[in-house]
Formats: C-alpha cells, structure tokens, sequence
C-alpha cells in the first residue's frame, strides 16, 4: 500500500537530519585542522601524515560497510553510526599526543565511511518512495550543515574555545538530533539471502566510482586544506581564514538544492561535464591570482562545480541491477571517498616538497578527470 505523504515526508525530514549530522561533525574537525597543526607545530609534510590515518581508516572499513548495511539494514548502522560519529569529533578535542590523534583519526575515518553508506541506502529508498529525483537535496543538508560547522568554528576560534568545548557542544547538538529523529527512519528488513563480505562492481559502477573519485578529491581538499590556504598563501588575517571554506559550502549546498530540477532540463551527463570544468576553473583562478577576492571568488567557483556530483553518481549507483543498494553505494563510495580523504595528506606531501599552490594546480588538474569520464555516462542512464 502507498506511503501516506506524511509519512513519507517523515522518513525523508529523518534522514536529512543524519545527512546534517555527518556534515556538521565533519565541518567541525576541518575547520580546525590549521589550529591543530598549529598546536602540535607540525609542518605541511607531518600534517599530511597525520591526516593519512583517515584514508586508512576509511580502507579498512570497505570490506564491511556494505555488508553491515545489507546484513543489519541502513537503520540499525546509521543510529549506531550517528552516536559514534560525534563521539569521536568529541575524543580528538581531548587529545594531547600526537599518536593519540592518528588512532582517533583511524576510528573517525572508519566511522565517516559506514555512516555515509548507511545514510546514502536510506535516501535512495526514500526517493524510490518519491519516484522522482530528491538525491542531491539531501547531499544540500549535509553540505548546509558543513556551512554551518564551518559558521560554528568560525565563532568558536574568535573566542578562542579550546577544540574540547568546541567538538563537545558540536557533539552534543548531534545526539540530540539522532535522538529526535532515529525512530523515522526508513524501516528495512535484512537482506536474507547470504551476501558476500567482498563485492566485485561491474564496469559501470567502477565509472561511477572514479568520476566521484575525480570529485571527491577536490572537496576533501576543500575542506581540510581551505583555511592553511587562506592563511599560508592568501596570507589574511586569523578572524578570515575560514573564509575559502565558507564560499565554498555555500555554493556547494546552494548547487545541491537546485540540481535536482538542472538534471531534468539538461541530463545527468552534460551536468557532470559542466561540474569539473567550473571546478577546474576556480581553482586555477584561486591559484593563479592568490589574494582575497579571487581566491574567495575560485572558491565559490570550486562549491558550485563538485556540488552535484557525488549526489548523482550515488543514486545511479543505488539503482544497479547487479548488486544489492547497500552493496552498489559501498563500492562506488568506497572508490569516491578515498579521493575525499587521500587529497587532504597527498597535499600536504606535495606541498612540503614544493608549495601549497602547486599543490592546489595538481587538484585542479585531477578535478577536471570529471569532466573527462561523464562522457561515458551515456552508456549508464
């Protein structure tokens, strides 16, 4: 029997609410990763090697996050994910060792992966339940809560708040929202036919998974990188070096909300090819013309091009005939998110070899790799 549209509406305001929740608590560790580096004096090469105990993490957890998914249902994962989540923002506010980061890291990058897969399995039921294209809008709450984090850092390092008070309200405001919205979830039964821990995609979901991948990497980039950025080569006052994050999760949330109907009028594929070019461009504008006003301009450039992306890749991928939603998600994620978090430590490899802003020139260049594979698109829709 259809869905009432109120209960319909409930299911799909509940995940948004998890969707804000990942984009609020990993807006919230970005936005401080300069402070961080400069609480443990570490230069852009040590930086990155810290920051690699994310990927790591995030690889670790491929073989299982699908499964987990199929086997206990997206709910079950995502409440759990949900309280786990914040709860290690909180534990790297209170570490004092540099080791005690990377373990800390190691669990949060774990941890963001299995919550991503778990909240992406839900929306695509819920825009099954729609019949209609609703993805991107739920990627719009995860990138207007990623402005919001960044909003909430902004006010926390003008006061000068320790990262433990700073992670520890973001992490309570989190809870409370998974507290208020867990029971709407879409219900889900397990998959009950035995599903393999590891899954090989096909060739159309490994094209997917490497166009989020060509994204992926300019948005961790993004955001672990902006505020070093602004502050290092930009070179603007403290009060200003969450500026570079701002514009871009401005765009970026703002392209989310509105592609949904562009998809419509244009199709997916001239979308994608349009998104890496825009991209490309604002990154070359910010690199080559490093002052305020055209790096924030490339930076608003940079939201707008990866905004829709990863939202239109996840849903095709959902939508696979030869593997389960869970499992689909997983493998193009999996392959999409390490982009999104080997960026951030690449850069810092580079840029103690060199500078940030050949750093920088490399993403542009990787980015543009959208542009180049959504020509194959054609082929999958």
């Amino acid at each position: 029997m259809p869905l009432s549209i109120d209960k319909k509406r409930s299911h799909r305001i509940a995940t948004s609410m998890f969707f804000f929740i990942a984009g609020l608590t990993y807006s919230s560790w970005a936005c401080r990763i300069h402070d961080i580096k400069s609480f443990y004096t570490l230069n852009d090469g040590e930086l990155g090697s810290i920051l690699f105990a994310l990927p790591v993490g995030l690889m670790i957890s491929l073989p299982v996050s699908g499964w987990m998914v199929t086997r206990f249902t997206s709910r079950k994962v995502l409440i759990a994910a949900g309280l786990l989540f914040p709860l290690m923002l909180c534990v790297i506010g209170f570490t004092t060792q540099i080791w005690q980061l990377a373990v800390v890291l190691f669990l949060f990058g774990f941890l963001n992966n299995v919550f991503e897969i778990a909240m992406n399995t839900q929306a695509v039921g819920i825009e099954e339940l729609y019949k209609r294209s609703i993805m991107a809008s739920f990627h719009g709450l995860w990138s207007l809560a990623g402005f919001t984090g960044v909003a909430i850092g902004t006010l926390a390092i003008a006061v000068k708040w320790p990262f433990w008070i700073h992670f520890s309200l973001v992490g309570m405001l989190c809870w409370i929202l998974v507290f208020y919205s867990w029971r709407y979830l879409l219900p889900e039964d397990g998959d009950s036919e035995s599903q393999p821990l590891f899954a090989k995609p096909d060739s159309n979901l490994l094209k997917l998974g490497f166009i989020a991948f060509a994204s992926l990497i300019t948005e961790g980039t993004m955001f672990d990188w902006s505020g070093v950025y602004f502050k290092t080569v930009v070179t603007v006052p403290e009060s200003l070096t969450t500026m570079g994050s701002i514009a871009f999760m401005a765009t970026m949330a703002g392209g989310r909300f509105a592609a949904d109907r562009f998809v419509i009028r244009f199709g997916i594929s001239r979308i994608l090819q349009c998104s890496g070019i825009i991209s490309t461009t604002g990154l070359l504008l910010a690199v080559i013309f490093p002052n305020i006003y055209t790096a924030t301009t490339g930076f608003l450039m940079v939201g707008l091009g990866v905004s829709s992306v990863v939202p239109l890749v996840l849903a095709l991928a959902g939508k696979s005939k030869t593997l389960p939603p869970g499992i689909a998600i997983a493998a193009v994620s999996t392959v999409g998110f390490l982009g999104f978090l080997i960026g951030p430590p690449m850069i810092g490899f580079i840029a103690q070899a060199t500078n940030l802003r050949w750093s920088f020139l490399l993403i542009a260049v990787l980015g543009f790799g959208t542009t180049l594979l959504a020509s194959q698109i054609k082929k999958m829709v």
